[in-house]
């Protein structure tokens, strides 16, 4: 037990103090973020929509995301990162509020792309921030501290929305998620020093440079491409997952809230301590492609599984595993390939695949549900997944035959 202390003690230590004021700022923030996770069932069962149609406006989230990870970045790289952070968290608190009166279809849709449009801008300046603060040593776990912060959030939020909507009403969840974003916005302005971003010549000419751009780095592209397939996959834990444990398992609001809690939990529970046991390892692609191998182990799970909450429950640890397997070493990789002239740019389509993602993920998911019926699309989920994985591991083989000339 003292060395589990220990182990514990030793993943948060010498990590900076601006690190930690992010992952506050991020805890805050995402103890209040449940737009994501119960809208689509705000919309089928309070508006009496299809979940087709609540995978189409879902969708419209994911390219408000495309289009603000673009800005951000652009922003990030030309402006500065703590203003862009502050003032895309105030907007989007704004936004949200907006929810409390918009109830068609057309209407939700476009908050909703609002919303998305403006929050988003803050994940490139959010990763451009962690690489500030973070060296080649100790960024692996910079950014699993953040994201450790963004799951204990998580881990609040949707068991303490789940209760919400089931007993004041869906209306409350929007108005909690404005006055965190709004806490958040706060602490990073408050504690968080701002730093004036000069423009050495030095740096312009980087940024005038076409042959350092992510968009001419190919197997860059690649990579953002496969992660926009694993997000896909994964993103079904917020997109059709919990419209599957409603309408085939016949579980409340408050249960589901609990299981993607459960998530988070152990988020927080197992990625810091076993970041701290990996991070020495100079080649990340052997765990991105483990965490993408839980994928169709996840599916198999509820294809085979049946309606047991046993099977519910197995399927939030892989899926869990895939998660702190995976991501943390995917941002490693956005964060630490460019030139620090070009970290905007990069951490932008890295969230752009993730908008990508979070676009293709209810359209997919829910859309083939709605057609022909949930278990035809964990079948196609499984399939993506495998496919994912392989394009991993030779994207893998490729990067230790490029790094093998120079060792």
């Amino acid at each position: 037990m003292l060395g589990l202390l220990q182990l514990y003690r030793k993943s948060f230590s010498n990590l900076q103090k601006n690190i930690w004021i992010l992952a506050v700022a991020m805890f805050i923030n995402r103890s209040g973020s449940m737009v994501l996770l119960f809208t689509s069932l705000y919309m089928t069962r309070e508006l009496h929509f299809s979940i087709g149609q609540a995978g189409v406006v879902m969708s419209f989230y994911g390219i408000g995301s495309v289009l603000g990870s673009y800005a951000g970045g652009w922003l990030t790289d030309r402006k500065n990162y703590f203003d862009v952070m502050v003032a895309s968290l105030l907007l989007s608190g704004l936004v949200l509020f907006s929810l409390l009166f918009v109830k068609t279809l057309y209407g939700i849709a476009a908050v909703i792309f609002i919303y998305a449009l403006t929050a988003d801008a803050f994940r490139p300046a959010n990763s451009k921030a962690i690489a500030v603060y973070s060296d080649a040593l100790n960024r692996t776990r910079s950014v699993s501290l953040v994201r450790l912060a963004v799951n204990l959030g998580f881990t609040v939020g949707p068991a303490v929305g789940g209760f919400i909507a089931l007993y004041l009403g869906y209306k409350w969840l929007f108005v909690i998620d404005a006055l965190t974003t709004f806490g958040a916005a706060g602490l990073l302005y408050f504690y968080l020093p701002r730093q004036t971003l000069t423009h050495t010549p030095q740096a312009s000419k980087v940024l005038a440079n076409s042959s350092t751009s992510a968009y001419r780095d190919l197997r860059y592209l690649c990579f953002i491409f496969l992660v926009a397939l694993y997000g896909t996959c994964f993103f079904q834990i917020f997109a059709s997952v919990p419209q599957y444990f409603s309408k085939v398992c016949h579980y409340n609001e408050d249960v589901i809230g609990l299981l993607l809690a459960l998530n988070g939990f152990m988020v927080v529970l197992v990625e810091m301590p076993m970041i701290l046991k990996l991070e020495g390892s100079k080649r990340i692609f052997p765990f991105i492609i483990a965490g993408t191998a839980c994928l169709p182990v996840c599916f198999a799970l509820l294809y085979f599984g049946g309606e047991q909450m046993a099977w519910a429950i197995l399927y939030t640890i892989i899926i869990t595993l895939s998660e702190v397997l995976a991501m943390p070493f995917m941002m490693n990789y956005s964060l630490s390939r460019p030139v620090k002239e070009r970290q905007g740019q990069y951490a932008a389509l890295y969230s752009i695949a993730f908008g990508i993602a979070n676009i293709a993920a209810p359209v997919a998911g829910l859309g083939i549900a709605n057609l022909w019926g949930f278990d035809k699309m964990f079948l196609v989920l499984i399939g993506m997944s495998l496919l994912t994985m392989a394009g991993f591991f030779w994207l893998g083989k490729l990067e230790n035959k490029v790094r093998e000339p120079s060792q």
